[in-house]
């Protein structure tokens, strides 16, 4: 390489780190704030995090706390004071209170309560679907007809409470008398693939008691003695 090629090499390599540097200084500063937003976000999420967590355990105390009360009213009573920061967890809640006021005896104020989570159109559905089944138990603030009304909803639905629901209308069948829709409802929650063994069972043990066909061999095939809902 020739001198004059040398000398020109090295001035060509000083001009570009004169420009790299005066980019630098002109927009480092953009590189330094992403940085800076980068770790502040993080930091601010890791905060907010830490908050939910522990509004959430806030919250889990002061019901825990309110379910110590020795008479149904005044658990309602301390319910209602609980303090909640999402719409689940105020349903939650409410259910919760719901269950006091049967408890009391108060099944109308129980289900009106219970309504009121049902059609909250802000609610995840699970909530909603949840309420309406509780609501559509408490048999005595219903007729048979509307009550039959709701709980084919759920099961129409597809919700994750229709085997319940079905198996609520299966009951109602028997007690009108309808035995044939009684053991068809009970085969469709037999043949489930969703089923827990503690409803198939039941379900079984119903279709023996109505005498339908092949019900003891589906008794026995259930496996295990103990079951969920």
């Amino acid at each position: 390489m020739s001198q004059t090629d040398s000398f020109i090499e090295e001035v060509t390599e000083e001009v570009r780190r004169d420009r790299l540097f005066r980019l630098m200084r002109r927009y480092g500063w953009i590189a330094v704030l992403a940085v800076l937003l980068l770790v502040g976000g993080a930091a601010l999420n890791e905060w907010r995090k830490s908050q939910a967590e522990a509004r959430a355990q806030a919250t889990g105390d002061a019901i825990l706390a309110a379910m110590q009360a020795d008479e149904p009213q005044a658990r309602v009573d301390a319910l209602a004071s609980v303090e909640t920061h999402t719409p689940g967890a105020q349903a939650v809640v409410d259910m919760l209170r719901a269950a006091e006021l049967v408890a009391d005896g108060q099944a109308e104020a129980a289900a009106g309560a219970l309504d009121s989570i049902a059609t909250d159109g802000e609610l995840p559905e699970i909530y909603r679907d949840m309420a309406g089944f509780k609501s559509a138990l408490l048999a005595e603030t219903l007729g048979d007809e509307e009550r039959r009304l709701r709980l084919e909803g759920l099961v129409s639905s597809g919700s994750p409470l229709r085997l319940q629901a079905e198996e609520q209308l299966a009951l109602m069948d028997i007690a009108a008398g309808a035995r044939e829709d009684a053991i068809e409802r009970l085969q469709r929650i037999m043949d489930d693939s969703m089923v827990t063994s503690g409803l198939r069972r039941r379900a079984s043990r119903l279709m023996l008691a109505l005498g339908a066909e092949d019900a003891a061999a589906a008794d026995t095939a259930v496996p295990g003695t103990g079951g969920g809902n």
